[in-house]
């Protein structure tokens, strides 16, 4: 989880960037307010106040899924970054103080996960000195004390599509989280592809999770809602936070309907596109994107399988 605030698009009265750092600028680029971005910094907003107080039973949590690409660990890492710097900013650390305040946790379920190599994750990212001889239970109790002291109140755990908790081993791994979840005082976010066509929601231990979490999906953009146009509006910001000096504006706009079909909607190849095109731009000098350079771009493989160019122009 990152502790700083994110690039910064150019400002119209700052002196202009130098070509790596500009560079450096499209990599890693700013995080464009998608809708689902908005619901899920409400949600996690909501329920996070919600279960304040909450002391009996796991705090009321969130699922995010939809397909791949769809932007689904950009939204959670938005909001984790979003709700780290408000803590940060509400609560600054005492001068001299040595604990330092960790109000987001973001743990990754690695492939494979067993119940010990999860709590183990959890540990990792807090630094907590794990020993070889250490029992589940153990870094478990180490976990939780260390969690709670240094106030962690949101929890992020990605890619949980991993687990199959219809297998002894995912049934385990189940059961952790759902112990860490009622043990720590935190809300409690899950990230996946397509969560609910998964074993995670069947069963009693699917039925748990399904009871206690709301969903939110993140798909793709459709290029209309009725008389609003959301993937274009996307495309618009994206367009006004690049820093190219001969970029032509509202170029990117025009081109939505091209740009839709390439991406099928999917935020996360749209933005890929974009930035590649804009790294390309500068590399060789013309400083703007066209639909020429974007036709040359190369796409991820989900992408460029669900895109048939036509021909001619």
């Amino acid at each position: 989880m990152r502790h700083t605030d994110p690039p910064a698009p150019p400002q119209p009265d700052a002196p202009p960037r130098s070509r790596d750092e500009r560079l450096a600028y499209h990599s890693a680029f700013v995080t464009i307010r998608t809708p689902a971005i908005h619901t899920l910094v409400t949600q996690v907003r909501t329920l996070m106040i919600l279960g304040r107080y909450q002391q009996t039973t796991a705090r009321p949590s969130l699922i995010v899924t939809g397909p791949a690409a769809a932007g689904k660990t950009t939204a959670l890492l938005n909001v984790g970054r979003t709700c780290h710097l408000a803590h940060i900013r509400k609560n600054p650390a005492p001068p001299g103080s040595a604990h330092a305040v960790v109000p987001v946790a973001y743990v990754l379920v690695p492939p494979g996960a067993t119940a010990k190599t999860l709590v183990t994750e959890f540990a990792r990212y807090l630094s907590i000195p794990i020993a070889a001889r250490m029992t589940q239970t153990q870094i478990t109790d180490a976990v939780c004390h260390t969690y709670t002291a240094a106030g962690v109140q949101l929890v992020m755990i990605d890619e949980i599509h991993r687990l199959n908790p219809r297998t002894t081993t995912g049934a385990q791994t189940a059961d952790l989280i759902k112990d860490l979840s009622e043990r720590l005082p935190a809300t409690f976010v899950y990230a996946g592809i397509n969560v609910t066509d998964t074993p995670l929601f069947t069963g009693v231990r699917g039925a748990q999770l399904a009871g206690r979490a709301t969903l939110i999906t993140c798909g793709p953009l459709p290029a209309r809602h009725g008389t609003r146009h959301p993937f274009r509006d996307v495309i618009t910001d994206i367009e006004n936070a690049l820093d190219l000096t001969h970029h032509t504006p509202g170029t990117l706009p025009r081109h939505a309907p091209y740009l839709h079909q390439r991406t099928a909607g999917r935020i996360g190849s749209l933005t890929r596109l974009i930035r590649q095109a804009a790294i390309t731009a500068i590399h060789d000098g013309t400083e703007r994107i066209t639909k020429r350079s974007l036709e040359a771009i190369r796409l991820d493989h989900l992408a460029e399988t669900h895109h048939r160019p036509r021909r001619g122009r």
